[in-house]
């Protein structure tokens, strides 16, 4: 328990003094879902490396593909 405040503390304190939004998010995501879950935890790394890689995350990614993908059926039509 102490070391989850700690960790905690340490997060916020470094979320504060920078101004990296994808470090809040990736301190966010990291203290508040802890799963033991062995998908949920390649997923996690992915998406963390794809922030590192690209600054967008999967679920981004995601949404601009369905976005494009919708605004060419609606210019077909």
């Amino acid at each position: 328990m102490k070391s989850l405040k700690l960790c905690l503390s340490m997060s916020i304190v470094a979320v504060l003094t920078t101004s990296c939004s994808e470090f809040a998010l990736l301190a966010a995501g990291g203290s508040a879902a802890v799963s033991h879950n062995a998908y949920v935890k390649a997923y996690n790394g992915v998406d963390i490396l794809t922030i590192m890689h690209t600054e967008k995350d999967i679920k981004k990614h995601i949404y601009e593909q369905l976005r494009s993908k919708t605004k060419a059926i609606k210019g077909l039509q």
